[in-house]
């Protein structure tokens, strides 16, 4: 039976995934904290919603994007804190091009569910 963590960790992968494939940074960056720490595909780390927007804005403009999520677990910290972890696979002009290992902090802020916490890694090992 799933938790509420699940619920809460189905439908933010659920609006992630639409954002994600409407290429709209603005829309994407509404899914995250005023407060939030982002580590996407590159080295640089973003700051609030106005960085996570400057992130989506300078990945490819491919035809056509989508991702899933699988190996989904999540804990329910407080009632107002959720960690998730998953793996995302990202599928770009039709083919999969890259998975990764992904983990969210989603906390509850101004009544709705925001990632505080966003980071993405290889899914290869590194030592």
């Amino acid at each position: 039976m799933p938790s509420a963590a699940d619920d809460i960790a189905s439908d933010m992968t659920s609006r992630w995934a639409d954002t994600f494939s409407k290429f709209d940074p603005e829309a994407q960056a509404s899914l995250y904290s005023k407060h939030a720490l982002f580590f996407g595909s590159n080295p640089t780390l973003y700051r609030g919603r106005d960085g996570v927007a400057a992130y989506f804005k300078g990945l490819p403009r491919w035809n056509s994007r989508a991702v899933r999520f699988t190996d989904v677990s999540t804990a329910q910290v407080t009632p107002d804190l959720v960690n998730f972890a998953a793996t995302a696979w990202f599928d770009v002009d039709g083919a999969p091009k890259l998975s990764v290992k992904i983990t969210w902090v989603i906390t509850r802020e101004d009544g709705d569910w925001k990632i505080v916490s966003h980071h993405v890694s290889s899914k290869a090992a590194l030592i």
